[in-house]
C-alpha cells in the first residue's frame, strides 16, 4: 500500500513537472494573421549584407522588411514579438516577465485594440505588410520558432509594440521600478520651477546648468546597465562646410545586440517611397537616416514627460477619491509566465488603473502614472509621413503631429536647411503649481489631456552659426553662442532639462572653433576622445588627487598616472585605460543626478583589477577595451561620455577585458552637394546579422569601425545593381 502511494505520488510530481513544461503554449491564445494579400518584394544585398528592399507598392517594402531583417536576427525579432503577447517571460525568465507587468500595467495591448483600426489605410498597410513578412519567414523555418503559437502576428502585434517601447525612451522604467519595489524615484531633469538660467560656456556651468529642486530622491538608473544614454548628431550648414556641401551626421548610440539595437537596410517602392537608415527589430520602417532631398536623427532627450499621482483609496481599497466622489479603482487579474529552467511557472499579478493611468500600489500607497502619448498608436503615422517627406515645409507638417512624444531630431537638406528639434510632447501643465514632486490625486484640474502647442516647443531652424549638434544635452546648449534659444522664454512646467554632458562640452566647443567644418574637419570632432575637466570629470580628478595613498604601492602609482592623464582616451598616454575605467560610474552617477561615487574605491576597483589581468597599471586602451564578436576581436578607443563613445562594458571573466556593448552604434555620414546627388556612408560595429555566427556578415565590419572607417552606401537601384552580392525575390505566395 505504502509503496502504492509513493509511487502515486512521484507520478503525481513528474505530471506536474511535465505539465510545468508544457503547459504554456496551449493557454496563450493563437495568433491571428492579417488580411489575405499578395506581397512580393526584391532583396538585394551588397559586399555587407545590407538589404536593399524593392517593392511595387509600400506595403511589399514593409513585407521584404520583415523577411529581410528575420533572416539576419530572427532571434530578437520574436523576443519582441513575444514582448506584445505577454509571453517574453516564457522566454528570458524574471526578467522577460518584468516586461510582460509592463505591457499589462500600460495597457499596451489595449492601445492597439481601441486604436488601430483609427490609423489611415495606408499605415494599417505597411503593419500588415511588415506582419506577413515575419510571418513567411516563420512558416518556411519552423525550426527556429521559439515558442509555440506564436505565429503569426499581424499589424495589431506590430502596433502594441510601439505603444509598449516608445514610453522607455523617456525614463518611464525609472519610475515604475522604484514604485513597485517602493523605493525613491527619481529627481528629474529640468529647471527649477521658477525659472531657468543661459550657459555658461566658458566654464560649463556643472552637469546642469541651474540648481536642482531636491523634491524626488535619486532614480534607478535609466537605460541599459544605468549607463548613459547617449548619441550624437551633427548638421553643418553650406556657409560653414567651406565646400558648399550640406552635412548630416548621424550617431546614435544604442546597445548591440538586442531588441533596440540599429538595423540598416535601404527601401525603395514604385510609389516613390525611398530611404536609407536603420531601424530597431518590431519596426516595418526606418527611424532616422536620409532619402534624396533630406534626412535627420536623433538623439535621447529627457524632458519631464511623466508625472506621479498619489491616490486616496477607501477602506476596502477598491475606489479612489476625485473631486470629492469615491471613483471605483479598475483592476485586472494577469498570469505572467515565467522560465526557471526547463519549467515555467504561472505567476498572478493584479494591474489597477485610475482616471490619470496606471496605478502601482505598494506598502506606502497607491501611486498613478500620467506620461506623454499614453493610450495613443499616431507615432506609427508620423515616422512613416516624415520618411515620406520631400522638403522642409512637409518634414516640418508631419513633425508638427507631435505624435513621436520623445527624442531630439537634427535635420539637414538639400536646399541647404539645418535644424534642430526639442522633440516632445510636453504636457500641457497647469502653471504655478510644483510638477516636480509627487502630486494630490484627488484632483482633476492636475490631469493634462494634452501637449503644449507646436510652437512652443524648442526648436532651431538656419541659425546663424551655420551649425546644430545634440549630445544628450539642453537644447538651449545646440548651435553655438550667438545663436542659441533663450532659455527663459520657456515655462518651468514644461520640464526642459538643462543638462549637460562631457560630449557636448567638447562638441561645441570644437564646432565653434573650427571655420570651416568640411569633412575631414566633421569626422576629426565626431571621432573626438576628449575630456573637459569640468562637472562630474573634475570633481573625480580631483577627489583622486586629494587620497592619501601612503603606505599603498599600487593605488599610489594609480594615483601618479591619473595625476598626469591628459584628458584623451585615445590610447597614447599610459593613464588612458585607468581614467576610462574610473571615470565610468562618475560619469553615470552625474548623467542620472545621483551621488558622486567613492573615489578611492573606483580607484581600487580599476587598479586591481588592470593589475590581476593585465600584470600592470598602465596597459594600453586598446588591449583592455575591446570590440568582440565570435572570434573578431579589436580594439576600441573612446570613453563613456566622449564624442567616440564606448559607454558601458562587459568584463570577459576569463581575460578582464572589457567588451563593449553600448556606444558608437549605427553610425552614417550624409551629404548634400550643390546642385548633386545625396551621398552616405555608414558603418555598425558587428555587421548586418549579429545573431546569426555562420554568416559571413556576422562580424565583417569590426575591422572598419575600429578603424573609424565607413562604407558606401549603395542608395539607387543603378548602385546596388552594379554591387551585388545576393538577390532574391520573396512572395507571400
Amino acid at each position: 500500500m505504502v509503496r502504492r502511494i509513493l509511487i502515486g505520488l512521484g507520478l503525481a510530481v513528474l505530471l506536474a513537472l511535465v505539465g510545468l513544461m508544457v503547459w504554456e503554449p496551449f493557454s496563450a491564445s493563437p495568433g491571428t494573421p492579417p488580411p489575405a494579400h499578395a506581397y512580393r518584394a526584391d532583396i538585394t544585398r551588397d559586399a555587407f549584407g545590407v538589404p536593399h528592399i524593392h517593392g511595387a507598392t509600400d506595403p511589399d517594402v514593409t513585407f521584404g522588411v520583415g523577411y529581410a531583417h528575420a533572416e539576419d536576427d530572427f532571434a530578437t525579432l520574436q523576443d519582441v514579438l513575444a514582448m506584445t503577447r505577454g509571453r517574453y517571460g516564457a522566454i528570458a525568465g524574471a526578467d522577460g516577465a518584468k516586461i510582460d507587468y509592463a505591457l499589462a500595467l500600460l495597457d499596451a495591448r489595449g492601445t492597439a485594440q481601441r486604436h488601430y483600426g483609427e490609423l489611415p489605410a495606408d499605415v494599417r498597410g505597411l503593419l500588415e505588410g511588415y506582419a506577413a513578412g515575419l510571418n513567411k519567414f516563420a512558416e518556411r523555418h519552423p525550426g527556429e520558432v521559439k515558442l509555440a503559437r506564436l505565429f503569426p502576428v499581424n499589424g495589431e502585434d506590430v502596433a502594441t509594440g510601439f505603444a509598449l517601447r516608445q514610453p522607455f525612451f523617456f525614463g518611464l522604467s525609472d519610475f515604475i521600478g522604484p514604485l513597485v519595489a517602493d523605493t525613491p524615484l527619481p529627481r528629474e531633469h529640468g529647471p527649477v520651477l521658477d525659472g531657468s538660467v543661459q550657459p555658461d560656456y566658458a566654464h560649463g556651468g556643472g552637469d546642469q546648468l541651474s540648481a536642482e529642486a531636491p523634491t524626488k530622491p535619486a532614480p534607478i538608473a535609466m537605460g541599459e546597465d544605468g549607463a548613459l544614454a547617449g548619441s550624437n548628431a551633427f548638421a553643418i550648414a553650406p556657409a560653414r562646410s567651406g565646400d558648399g556641401v550640406t552635412r548630416l551626421v548621424s550617431n546614435a548610440h544604442q546597445p548591440w545586440r538586442g531588441g533596440v539595437a540599429w538595423y540598416e537596410l535601404v527601401i525603395e517602392s514604385d510609389t516613390g517611397w525611398h530611404f536609407a537608415g536603420a531601424n530597431f527589430p518590431g519596426s516595418p520602417y526606418p527611424f532616422l537616416g536620409h532619402n534624396e532631398t533630406l534626412g535627420w536623427t536623433n538623439t535621447v532627450n529627457r524632458p519631464d514627460l511623466t508625472d506621479v499621482y498619489k491616490l486616496t483609496l477607501d477602506a476596502a481599497g477598491t475606489h479612489y477619491m476625485l473631486d470629492g466622489q469615491w471613483e471605483p479603482l479598475e483592476s485586472h487579474r494577469v498570469m505572467l509566465p515565467v522560465r526557471f529552467g526547463p519549467l515555467v511557472l504561472p505567476i498572478f499579478k493584479t494591474v489597477y488603473r485610475s482616471a490619470h493611468g496606471p496605478v502601482i500600489e505598494n506598502p506606502h500607497g497607491a501611486f498613478a502614472l500620467r506620461y506623454a502619448g499614453m493610450d495613443r498608436l499616431d507615432q506609427l503615422t508620423e515616422y512613416y509621413r516624415l520618411t515620406r517627406a520631400r522638403n522642409f515645409g512637409e518634414w516640418q507638417a508631419a513633425m508638427a503631429m507631435q505624435a513621436v512624444p520623445s527624442t531630439n531630431f537634427v535635420y539637414a537638406d538639400r536646399e541647404g536647411h539645418i535644424a534642430y528639434v526639442y522633440n516632445a510632447r510636453l504636457p500641457d501643465r497647469k502653471s504655478g503649481f510644483n510638477w516636480r514632486g509627487i502630486l494630490p490625486g484627488d484632483r482633476s484640474d492636475l490631469i493634462w489631456k494634452g501637449p503644449v502647442a507646436w510652437a512652443k516647443v524648442p526648436q532651431l531652424v538656419d541659425p546663424k552659426s551655420g551649425f546644430v549638434f545634440n549630445s544628450n544635452n539642453t537644447p538651449f546648449v545646440a548651435a553655438g553662442p550667438g545663436s542659441e534659444l533663450d532659455a527663459k522664454a520657456f515655462a518651468p512646467e514644461l520640464g526642459v532639462e538643462t543638462d549637460v554632458t562631457n560630449r557636448t562640452r567638447r562638441a561645441v566647443k570644437l564646432l565653434s572653433a573650427t571655420n570651416p567644418i568640411g569633412r575631414k574637419e566633421l569626422e576629426a570632432i565626431k571621432y573626438d576622445r576628449g575630456y573637459e575637466r569640468v562637472g562630474y570629470v573634475a570633481w573625480m580628478l580631483d577627489a583622486i588627487a586629494r587620497l592619501d595613498v601612503k603606505g599603498d604601492a599600487d593605488l599610489a602609482g594609480a594615483q601618479a598616472l591619473i595625476n598626469g592623464w591628459d584628458l584623451q582616451a585615445d590610447g597614447r598616454n599610459p593613464g588612458d585605460a585607468l581614467a576610462v575605467m574610473v571615470l565610468k560610474n562618475a560619469m553615470k552617477e552625474s548623467y542620472n543626478l545621483h551621488t558622486p561615487p567613492d573615489a578611492r574605491k573606483e580607484l581600487e576597483f580599476a587598479a586591481h583589477h588592470l593589475l590581476k589581468y593585465f600584470g600592470r597599471l598602465d596597459p594600453p586602451l586598446g588591449d583592455v577595451q575591446r570590440v568582440r564578436q565570435g572570434s573578431v576581436d579589436y580594439p576600441m578607443d573612446g570613453g563613456g561620455d566622449t564624442l567616440r563613445a564606448a559607454t558601458s562594458w562587459n568584463i570577459d571573466p576569463n581575460d578582464g577585458r572589457l567588451l563593449i556593448k553600448h556606444g558608437d552604434s549605427f553610425v552614417m555620414f550624409v551629404e548634400w552637394p550643390k546642385g548633386g546627388a545625396v551621398t552616405s556612408q555608414s558603418i555598425q560595429p558587428f555587421g548586418a546579422a549579429t545573431t546569426r555566427p555562420k554568416s559571413a556578415h556576422f562580424a565583417d565590419q569590426v575591422p572598419l569601425f575600429s578603424a573609424h572607417k565607413l562604407k558606401p552606401v549603395h542608395f539607387t537601384r543603378e548602385d546596388i545593381a552594379a554591387h551585388a552580392k545576393s538577390h532574391e525575390v520573396v512572395t507571400s505566395r
